[in-house]
C-alpha cells in the first residue's frame, strides 16, 4: 500500500491504490438564488463510493460537504452549507463525484478544493465558482443644475459582483468623467450611485447602463433632460467686462497726470469723473435693457424648442368610460367625484378620448385642493380591467403617479417608490413612443418628477385620471392655437378601438380655464399664458 501523496510518490507495481483527482479547467458561473453542481473525477476511473470524499474551502476544516462511511457527515460543515447541499452519487463507481449547491448566494463565490482519500493515500483539486446575479432597473433622475451644466443620478440595487456603469448620449457617445460609489449588503449584493454632469444642452436623452461583468448583462434607463433645464449665460456680461476694462484704463490714464501735471490735475480729475459718471450711467442703461432682452427673448426660445420636440395634444374626458362616482364638467376637461363625503370603495378613474399609438405628445393637468385627497394620473392601455379594486402599474398596463398620505408617489409592482411630498399644482405628461417612455414633470416648478420606460409591446395608449376621495379636481389645460391638424376624439370605448389617433400640429401654446377662469401661468417647459388665478 502507498504511504504518501502520489504527486511525491515513484510510480512501482507496488503501489495500485494511486489515482489523480480532476477538477473543472474553468470557473463554474452560479446565478444568485439558482442550483450549482461542483464536479471532481478520479483517473484512472476507478470506485469511489468506499472513499471519503470531502469539497472544503480555504481551510480542510471549512467543510463545504463530506461524505465518509458511504453517508454524509454534517459534523464539520460550516452553518451556511447546511440544508444547502446534496451529493449526486449516480456516478460513484465510475469515479465520479459531484456535489449540489441549492439556492447559490452571493457568500458562496469563490475558490473550492475536492479531496478523495482511500486509505492513507488521498489527493485533491481545485475549482472556483463565480456567482453572478442582475440586480434591479437602473433609475435615473434631474437633481438641479451644478457648474455650468445638469447634474443627473442613476442609482440600482441586488447586482454581484460589483457592477459596471456607463454613460451614453443620444448620438452613442460614452461619457467617460462621473462619480461612482458602491455599498454591499448584509448578504453581499451590490448597490451603485452614479453622477454625472451634462454640459451639453443638445445631448438629448441620456442612457445609464449597469452591466454585470460575469454575465455580460445589462439593464438601462434613459432620461430626457429640457434644453432650459441647462443654465443661460448672462447676455451682459461682456459688455460689462469691456466696460470694466475701461474703466482700468481710464484710471491709469488719470494716474499718469496726476504724477506729471499737478498744475491741471484738479481740471482733469473733474473732466474725468464727468466721463466717468456718464459712461457709468449709460453702462447701467445698456445692462437692465439687455437683462429686460434676456428675459424677454427665453420665453420664445423655450417654447419654440418644446414645439420641435412634442407635439401639444387636446385632450377631452370620456363619459362613457367614467367611473359612476365621478362627474364630468368644463366642456369635458374636468373631473371630481359627485359625492365626497361617500366612500366608492375602489379607485374611480377615466380616460381621454384620444388614442396614441406613436409620436412625441404632451398634455398638462390642473390639481386642485389636491393635498387633502387620493388622486392620480398619468397613461394606461386600453385593454386593462379597471372595475372594482384593481392594482395599477406598468406590468398591469398603468403607468402613473399617485398622490395619498401626504406624498407623491411612482406606482411599481415590487413598490411604492416616493417621488416628493409637496403636492403639484400643476403636472405634464410626455409621452414619447419614439424613444419608449413616458416622463413626468412639475410645470409650476420646472422640475423633472419621474420617468417609466415603455416596451414596444405597450400597444394604444390613453391619458388616464383617478380620483379615490377628496374634493380634488383635475382640469385638462388647454391648448391655445391653430394646429395644422386637430386630433380626433373617439367616442367608441377603448376596448372597442379601431383606428389610431394622429396627432400634429403648428403653432399653439397652453393655459388652463378651471371654474371660469383664465388660462393658468405658464410654465417653464412650455410656452407662457395668462396669469393663473
Amino acid at each position: 500500500v502507498c504511504q504518501v501523496r502520489s504527486s511525491h510518490l515513484l510510480l512501482t507495481p507496488a503501489c495500485l491504490e494511486e489515482f489523480v483527482v480532476i477538477g473543472p479547467p474553468d470557473p463554474i458561473v452560479a446565478v444568485l438564488g439558482g442550483n450549482v453542481t461542483l464536479p471532481c473525477h478520479v483517473s484512472p476511473a476507478m470506485d469511489v463510493e468506499n472513499m471519503e470524499l470531502r469539497w472544503f474551502r480555504s481551510k480542510f476544516s471549512e467543510a463545504v460537504f463530506i461524505y465518509e462511511n458511504q453517508q454524509e457527515q454534517k459534523e464539520e460543515q460550516l452553518a451556511q452549507y447546511t440544508g444547502r447541499t446534496s451529493l449526486v452519487r449516480d456516478f460513484l463507481s465510475q469515479g465520479e463525484a459531484t456535489v449540489r449547491i441549492h439556492k447559490v448566494q452571493a457568500s458562496d463565490n469563490g475558490l473550492y478544493t475536492c479531496f478523495f482519500r482511500k486509505g492513507s493515500f488521498y489527493e485533491e483539486a481545485s475549482l472556483e465558482l463565480k456567482v453572478a446575479g442582475v440586480g434591479s432597473v437602473p433609475q435615473v433622475h434631474i437633481t438641479g443644475p451644478e457648474e455650468d451644466g445638469v447634474r443627473v443620478v442613476c442609482t440600482a440595487s441586488g447586482w454581484f459582483p460589483k457592477p459596471q456603469i456607463q454613460w451614453r448620449a443620444a448620438n452613442g457617445e460614452k461619457f467617460l468623467t462621473f462619480s461612482e460609489t458602491h455599498v454591499q449588503d448584509t448578504e453581499g449584493l451590490f448597490s451603485v450611485e452614479s453622477a454625472l454632469v451634462v454640459r451639453d444642452s443638445s445631448s438629448g436623452n441620456m442612457t445609464c447602463s449597469v452591466l454585470n461583468p460575469v454575465l455580460d448583462q445589462k439593464k438601462a434607463m434613459a432620461i430626457f433632460i429640457p434644453e432650459p433645464f441647462f443654465p443661460q449665460a448672462s447676455p451682459w456680461k461682456p459688455a460689462f467686462i469691456v466696460s470694466l476694462m475701461v474703466l482700468m484704463l481710464s484710471l491709469l490714464g488719470a494716474a499718469y497726470y496726476i504724477k506729471t501735471e499737478h498744475t491741471v490735475k484738479r481740471q482733469e480729475m473733474q473732466e474725468w469723473e464727468r466721463l466717468h459718471r456718464d459712461k457709468e450711467e449709460d453702462r447701467r442703461t445698456k445692462e437692465e435693457a439687455l437683462k429686460a432682452r434676456g428675459k424677454a427673448a427665453q420665453e420664445p426660445r423655450q417654447a419654440n424648442w418644446r414645439k420641435e420636440k412634442f407635439q401639444a395634444l387636446s385632450v377631452t374626458l370620456d363619459p362613457a368610460s367614467a367611473h359612476h362616482h365621478l362627474a364630468v364638467s368644463g366642456g369635458q376637461t374636468s373631473v371630481t367625484l359627485e359625492d365626497t363625503t361617500e366612500d366608492p370603495g375602489g379607485p374611480c378613474s377615466i380616460l381621454g378620448q384620444e388614442a396614441i399609438t406613436s409620436g412625441r405628445c404632451y398634455w398638462e393637468v390642473e390639481i386642485r385642493n389636491g393635498n387633502r385627497s387620493e388622486w392620480g394620473l398619468g397613461v394606461c392601455r386600453g385593454d386593462v380591467e379597471r372595475k372594482d379594486w384593481y392594482r395599477e402599474h406598468p406590468e398591469s398596463g398603468f403607468w402613473v403617479l399617485r398622490w395619498y398620505g401626504g406624498k407623491f408617489f411612482a406606482l411599481l409592482l415590487s413598490e411604492h417608490q416616493e417621488i416628493h411630498d409637496e403636492v403639484p399644482h400643476r403636472v405634464g405628461v410626455f409621452l414619447d413612443l419614439k424613444e419608449g417612455d413616458v416622463s413626468f414633470y412639475n410645470m409650476t416648478r420646472g422640475s423633472h418628477l419621474f420617468s417609466f420606460p415603455l416596451t414596444s409591446s405597450t400597444g394604444t395608449l390613453f391619458p388616464y385620471f383617478m380620483i379615490k376621495s377628496g374634493d380634488v379636481s383635475l382640469t385638462i389645460c388647454s391648448v391655445v392655437g391653430v394646429p395644422t391638424e386637430t386630433p380626433v376624439p373617439l367616442n367608441n370605448s377603448p376596448s372597442s378601438l379601431e383606428e389610431p389617433v394622429s396627432l400634429s400640429g403648428d403653432e399653439f401654446s397652453s393655459g388652463c380655464a378651471v371654474d371660469g377662469a383664465l388660462p393658468g401661468a405658464g410654465s417653464p417647459l412650455l410656452p407662457y399664458g395668462p396669469e393663473a388665478m
